[in-house]
């Protein structure tokens, strides 16, 4: 309705069936005569005023509902069981208006009245109180309904449901509505409720300040329980949007009515055979005490309850059994608040004022017997949360019709001013002050005030009484990083432990496994799987495994990359200690051939046998044995060019050596045919140049090789996962094959020409012994071919090595050991005639 429209009054109609219509009237010409079509509804507290607020509140929890039948005429509502929580909300209400009313700055000279309604906790009765509110108590027959509303403001309700009911039914005519604890969402919506404010915070808050919660505590797999009604679906529809968000699982999701004990035994059942240790209760009061009351009943303890402010301070959930249930309980609940004089008037001015009663007189109390009967009223005063609220409500309103009224000090308020409910609700949108304890007031946007909660745990005092104690605060207007903190140490938790509970589908998976979710589950349920070779998760919980970095490894437990181990042949190993065993036993053997050929040099055996080119043969021999020393060790640049072309140029001098030895055994034998002339062709020098000659090409080969692509220290990363092989690439492959190659040319040779020089007719004839070094010879590097292409990373240099040694000793030891065995064992053997084949040998 636009605001230069002004209701004269209301028309409020009961059906048989309670359905409500509301009409506005624009003129007193079109207002009706009224007429009452039943008995009026009047306050159960009120005072009459200048202004008048209204208050509606649950002091009666329970409602007795009347019969419907169409042809009786409804009997009234019949309300029972005192709620002194309820009841000390209306006690607030009128302890701020009395403080007000004395005050000599606020609306001084203006007097605040309250109607102050029962609506015994049903939306059916807050409708009557609505209605009463809204047109007073005055109907009389003929009269017109023209005229304001009967009061300028209404507080309550303390339900999230009634108050939408309340607000409905005011909204169209601007009627404001202050509420102390309803905190749906819903109630934000400005559209709607254009007239509702709130002196606590939306649900929003609370909503995700409990995902926020639970994930900090590492709870991932919850149970959520929520009144159903408009307070509990709207604020779990927020906590589970908000736990998604946060990663968090809910195992079931569970709401009841009060008025539904089939559903709450289902609810029951379900969190029986639940999992999760955690739930969150969105639960109203009245459904939190059922839910209670049957969890007691069925002994189901142990478990962590996650509360909201609905409940989580409420003293009239303390029994002797509740502590089982819910002790180490943690929740929201709204912050305290210390007003002064209110202790005060809630024990003894009220009760005396209002009941005249007292500990003296305590006879004139029977007609309110019900009022007077309660439990720990004493205590219950200490927990002034939501009676904080309703202070700063009346005071809001108090202010916002002294800014309407233009009070002031010295001239009072201007009591002609005709105000409005729509006044009021302008005025409420501009209020900012700040109450006698320190309390700044003021509404946002959607008409609440700013998020603040008190963080509560149940725990036993030392005097075996539940408290509630502050474990942490959330504040909504400080800035990100410190709205929510907690004080985790000072936590007792269910049973009385002190470790915080566990409550997840899976087990967490430690760092060396990611999750792989179980088919069919939510996200929070997977199985752990171990990272792969050569991947890691340093952290809990991994959705997958990093690679390593290619030069590292994965460690044991696959949790770090760790550097891969370098393998190469190692002289402090053992098979590099036996090879360099072997080399230096071949080389000392070669010496001492050498040192026993030098002592007989003059002998007839050693001198039949070119003695130049034998002791060049062995030294050729002890460079072939030592250059194997160049393969063991770590690869270096020179050590990679160094081993493959000594090993060539090395062998190349021995196999010319061999060479040229075969071929003197051939022209020696030419030269005693008759007319033969060949030795003249093939002398010392000849021999030298040969060898020189068949060396030098080796050398020219190598030079090539070192300066087109020679050979390079390379780390090989793909013949092992797990280590790296340090080898020396052999640059370009053609050299090392043409090395390899031009060897064997030259062995092949000399094995041909000593095969035909084999038989000729010497008694010691050095060509049978040439011919069965070049046989193994060929053999060993026959076989190296196959063996060093598939051996893996050191073994392809042990067999290369092996090769050398292999081939060095069968040339030394095919050559040199028949004549060594003749100078040292059998020296009566080393003649020219016996050489000559004078004398016949058993050793032919």
């Amino acid at each position: 309705m636009d605001e230069d429209v002004h209701c004269f009054h209301t028309i409020a109609i009961y059906f048989l069936n309670h359905t409500i219509f509301v009409r506005c009237f624009k003129s007193e010409e079109e207002a009706p005569l009224c007429q009452i079509l039943g008995s009026p509804e009047f306050p159960l507290l009120s005072q009459e005023g200048d202004v008048t607020i209204g208050g509606a509140f649950s002091i009666h929890s329970k409602i007795t509902q009347p019969s419907f039948s169409s042809t009786e005429k409804p009997t009234r509502l019949t309300c029972s069981s005192v709620n002194l929580r309820e009841l000390r909300f209306a006690q607030t209400m009128m302890f701020a208006i009395k403080e007000i009313n004395k005050s000599e700055f606020l609306l001084p000279n203006v007097s605040i009245g309250y109607r102050i309604y029962d609506n015994c906790g049903s939306t059916l009765s807050s409708m009557r109180t609505v209605m009463a509110l809204m047109n007073g108590d005055e109907w009389t027959m003929g009269k017109s309904c023209s005229g304001q509303s009967a009061v300028h403001a209404i507080i309550g309700e303390s339900e999230s449901s009634s108050t939408i009911v309340l607000t409905r039914t005011t909204g169209p005519f601007k009627i404001p509505v202050i509420s102390h604890s309803a905190t749906c969402e819903c109630l934000s919506n400005r559209k709607e409720y254009p007239s509702f404010f709130r002196t606590i915070a939306s649900d929003l808050y609370q909503s995700r300040a409990l995902a926020q919660m639970v994930k900090h505590f590492g709870w991932t797999w919850v149970g959520a329980v929520n009144s159903d009604s408009d307070y509990g679906n709207n604020g779990m529809a927020i906590f589970l949007a908000a736990a998604q968000e946060e990663g968090v699982c809910v195992e079931y999701t569970e709401k009841f009515h009060r008025a539904e004990p089939e559903k709450l035994m289902k609810v029951v059942e379900v969190i029986r055979k639940s999992t999760a240790r955690v739930i969150v209760g969105f639960l109203a009061h009245v459904e939190m005490n059922n839910l209670l009351e049957q969890l007691s009943l069925h002994n189901i303890t142990g478990l962590e309850f996650i509360g909201v402010e609905a409940w989580i301070t409420a003293d009239s959930l303390v029994t002797p059994t509740s502590f089982s249930v819910l002790g180490g309980s943690l929740g929201f609940a709204v912050q305290k608040a210390n007003i002064s004089g209110l202790d005060d008037f809630l024990i003894k001015d009220f009760w005396e004022t209002e009941f005249k009663c007292n500990d003296i007189n305590r006879d004139t109390c029977k007609e309110n017997l019900d009022l007077i009967e309660f439990k720990d009223y004493y205590d219950d005063v200490a927990e002034l949360r939501y009676s904080s609220n309703i202070y700063k409500a009346i005071y809001a309103v108090a202010h916002s019709l002294h800014n309407i009224l233009k009070c002031s000090e010295s001239q009072g308020c201007d009591k002609t001013v005709n105000i409005t409910p729509w006044q009021v609700v302008e005025s409420l949108k501009q209020v900012n002050f700040t109450i006698k304890n320190g309390d700044q007031v003021w509404f946002d946007s959607t008409g609440a005030a700013v998020a603040r909660y008190e963080v509560v745990n149940w725990q036993l005092g030392s005097d075996g009484k539940v408290q509630f104690k502050p474990v942490g605060y959330y504040d909504a207007s400080l800035p990100p990083g410190h709205k929510f903190v907690l004080k985790t140490e000072a936590i007792i938790w269910p049973e009385g432990k002190t470790e915080l509970p566990v409550s997840v589908c899976s087990e967490r998976c430690q760092p060396g496994t990611y999750k792989v979710l179980q088919k069919g589950k939510p996200v929070c349920c997977y199985d752990c799987l171990p990272c792969a070779e050569g991947e890691i998760s340093n952290s809990t919980d991994s959705n997958d495994c990093k690679k390593c970095p290619e030069e590292y490894w994965s460690n044991q437990n696959r949790n770090a990359c760790i550097l891969k181990n370098v393998e190469f042949l190692y002289f402090t190993e053992v098979m590099g200690i036996i090879l360099v065993f072997f080399t230096l036993f071949g080389v000392l053997l070669t010496i001492t051939v050498a040192t026993l050929f030098l002592i007989n040099k003059d002998s007839p055996l050693v001198k039949a046998n070119n003695s130049e080119l034998s002791f060049l043969l062995l030294f050729s021999l002890t460079l072939c044995f030592l250059c194997s020393l160049t393969f063991i060790g770590r690869p270096s640049e020179w050590s990679c060019m160094l081993r493959h072309t000594a090993f060539g140029i090395t062998f190349v001098l021995c196999i010319s050596c061999v060479l040229g030895k075969t071929l003197v055994v051939l022209m020696a034998f030419r030269a005693t045919l008759p007319g033969s002339n060949m030795m003249k062709w093939f002398g010392p020098t000849q021999q030298r140049l040969s060898v020189l000659g068949f060396t030098l090409i080796q050398v020219i080969i190598c030079i090539l090789w070192l300066t087109i692509n020679p050979p390079f220290p390379f780390k090989n990363l793909l013949l092992y996962k797990d280590r790296i092989i340090l080898e020396c690439h052999l640059g370009s492959a053609v050299g090392f094959w043409a090395v390899l190659g031009y060897i064997g040319l030259l062995a092949l040779l000399c094995f041909v020409l000593a095969f035909l020089a084999r038989k000729l007719p010497d008694n010691f004839n050095e060509a049978k012994f040439i011919t069965f070094s070049m046989l193994i010879f060929c053999a060993v590097w026959i076989t190296f071919i196959p063996a060093y292409v598939s051996s893996p990373g050191k073994f392809t240099v042990a067999v290369e090595i092996f090769a050398i040694l292999a081939s060095s000793y069968g040339l030394l030891l095919c050559i040199f050991a028949p004549k060594c065995f003749i100078i040292v064992l059998k020296p009566e053997l080393n003649t020219k005639r016996h050489l000559m084949g004078k004398t016949e040998s058993k050793y032919n």
